[in-house]
């Protein structure tokens, strides 16, 4: 082989070499990557049925409600649900139960809370539903369901706390027993590892606050064509650090703040990508 021929060869091989070398970095890189860790993950509380008062068991709806459930995000005074902190829920519930419109299965007021909680499309405050839908489709999500994902002992709780804060007669009763956690090894596994920006975006609740596909205003503004406004850097930060970027109209504090601990580096990417392509 002449000089020339080798000499070829051995830059073909350390092109290939630092080719290989190029991905196993990036790959690295992909399933690697230290996530931000959020500041507001929600905390595990555990009952000591010893010690639990009904007063204790109204503190922990209460901290449930402002905190793992996200209500707050939603019912607050500026008009995207009804404002709970402000309202007497039980004389609202008594209210909602002789309107008309409803259809459900509640028979008392609990039983509506109860319902609104599990069942939020049974029945749609007037005014309050999903825009153009005539307040026939409730934009709340399931809170027994993943991303929030409460226990019957928790939405108890709430019940009593939204109960009493009030002054009314609190009815749930006080848990006679916190459901046995089955061993590690016989837990349900983790969600997997998404593997595509549909997957990742139905994994971590996206559309229960954001439109994809229109201008609707859900909770948060619409992602139709966030990649007009926003590119991939500032989509990500927005992800990772929930008060970095806050669309003009809305009020900061309301995104999730524990998407950094939660999701991995290749389910950031995906979403990232997918939100910096809608251009509209």
């Amino acid at each position: 082989m002449s000089d020339a021929g080798v000499a070829g060869r051995h830059v073909l091989l350390k092109a290939l070499a630092f080719s290989f070398a190029l991905v196993l970095v990036f790959t690295l890189f992909s399933n690697f990557l230290p996530q931000v860790q959020g500041e507001g993950a929600p905390k595990v509380v555990k009952l000591d049925l010893g010690k639990l008062t009904m007063s204790g068991f109204i503190a922990l709806g209460k901290s449930i409600f402002h905190d793992k459930g996200t209500c707050t995000l939603c019912h607050n005074d500026r008009g995207r649900a009804p404002d709970i902190p402000a309202i007497d829920m039980v004389a609202e519930a008594k209210k909602q139960l002789a309107d008309p419109r409803y259809h459900g299965k509640a028979k008392d007021a609990a039983g509506y809370i109860r319902e609104s909680m599990l069942a939020p499309g049974a029945f749609v405050v007037a005014g309050f539903g999903r825009k153009g839908s005539h307040d026939t489709v409730s934009p709340m999500p399931t809170i027994g369901k993943p991303p929030i994902e409460l226990t019957p002992v928790e939405i108890d709780a709430v019940i009593a706390y939204l109960e009493a804060k009030d002054g009314n007669p609190v009815t749930v009763k006080l848990p006679a027993k916190v459901p046995a956690v089955a061993p590690p090894a016989a837990q349900a596994p983790p969600p997997p590892v998404a593997k595509t920006a549909a997957a990742a975006i139905a994994k971590y609740g996206c559309a229960a606050c954001h439109s994809l596909q229109g201008d609707a205003v859900i909770v948060g503004p619409s992602l139709a064509k966030v990649g007009a406004r926003l590119d991939a850097a500032a989509i990500r930060q927005s992800i990772l650090d929930h008060n970095a970027v806050v669309a003009k109209g809305f009020p900061p504090g309301v995104m999730p703040q524990d998407f950094g601990r939660r999701m991995t580096a290749g389910e950031l990417e995906l979403i990232v990508n997918f939100l910096a392509g809608k251009k509209g």
